[in-house]
């Protein structure tokens, strides 16, 4: 039984990965947990041996040597203590063996549940840990179950050979995207909180960084470094700007992000379910970001205002409705992209 019991361990720590020295001291208390239940009075003078070598696992509380035991708890009369002992005499302290297997059928169920809830912290832990280093990074998901009242869905991501449940709240879906059961998705890990419940990983398919982690694995450049994401304005669904640049001058920021025939971008598009998406190049003249930022409108000129990150963009009269878009759409995506807030005037007024 004790060499099967140490099988059981070094099998639960292969198969969920969690220490077996985790695993012991929870059965150590598991085991303590289950003899105070029936003996009350016996506190720090109970101890457990687990010994991995000789597959044994034993308990013994020890017990002064006396003439006559006033406090069973913790003393031995001498006669008895020389059965365990031969060399007991008064004054000695003696490890009396119990028997585990008498432990009352309560108390073996207090046991149990206390190695169970170790187990299950223990996974708690490894799977927070795993998660919370994949923070701010893309991961793929199968969507199990789409709640047909809220629009949430339920997500099963796995990192490395953890898997959890995320829920992608319905502000975290692309409006434009239809889901079923059984597709597979990229999310963006916004955080991961440790709750009284467990790991909860908070996923979303409309954060910025989603379209900045998916150029970065699709875009060699990006990755290595040549190419640098300096800023990601979204409207989710809809259109997307976003400012690059090199540190190579001899590498071209937008045609690395666009890649041959388009490819690279195109398929980051087909990603985001037709979402259009803007490369501009950036620039440390905030005159020159800002025009480019407002593309695909032509801009005849941009003046800075003396105080604040404000400004005033001058367009030709046709190119107005083009540099706003639809809804304000062209001009909140700059504004927010730049940090500027910009007032646009056609030549004709201005």
């Amino acid at each position: 039984m004790n060499a099967e019991f140490f099988e059981a361990i070094e099998d639960i720590e292969k198969e969920k990965g969690i220490p077996r020295e985790y695993m012991y001291e929870k059965i150590r208390l598991a085991m303590l947990a289950a003899f105070r239940r029936d003996n009350p009075d016996c506190e720090d003078n109970v101890e457990i041996i687990m010994d991995e070598n000789k597959k044994q696992v034993g308990m013994h509380v020890n017990k002064t040597v006396v003439e006559e035991v006033e406090d069973p708890s913790h003393e031995i009369q001498l006669e008895a203590a020389k059965k365990i002992s031969k060399r007991a005499s008064v004054g000695n302290v003696v490890a009396v063996p119990v028997e585990t297997k008498k432990f009352g059928r309560i108390a073996a169920q207090a046991a149990k549940q206390v190695i169970i809830q170790g187990i299950r912290e223990a996974e708690r832990g490894l799977i927070y840990e795993e998660f919370t280093s994949k923070e701010h990074e893309i991961l793929t998901g199968i969507v199990t179950r789409i709640e047909p009242k809220t629009g949430a869905v339920s997500i099963r991501i796995a990192s490395n050979s953890e898997f959890t449940e995320a829920m992608l709240a319905a502000n975290e879906r692309i409006k434009t995207e239809v889901l079923k059961e059984g597709d597979r998705i990229k999310v963006y890990v916004v955080e991961v909180r440790n709750s009284s419940r467990g790991p909860q990983v908070l996923i979303s398919r409309t954060h910025p960084g989603l379209v900045k982690r998916l150029f970065e694995l699709e875009v060699p450049e990006i990755a290595d470094g040549t190419v640098e994401i300096m800023s990601v304005a979204r409207e989710a669904g809809s259109r997307t700007k976003m400012a690059v640049r090199s540190e190579n001058p001899d590498v071209d920021p937008i045609g690395s992000c666009v890649g041959p025939k388009g490819g690279r971008v195109a398929a980051i598009v087909e990603e985001l379910g037709g979402e259009k998406i803007d490369i501009i190049k950036y620039s440390d003249v905030p005159e020159d970001y800002i025009a480019a930022a407002l593309a695909p409108s032509e801009v005849v000129s941009v003046t800075m205002a003396e105080e604040g990150k404000s400004c005033r963009v001058v367009v030709p009269d046709d190119q107005l409705s083009l540099a706003i878009g639809k809804e304000g759409q062209n001009a909140r995506l700059a504004a927010k992209l730049t940090g500027y807030k910009i007032d646009i005037k056609p030549v004709s007024e201005a």
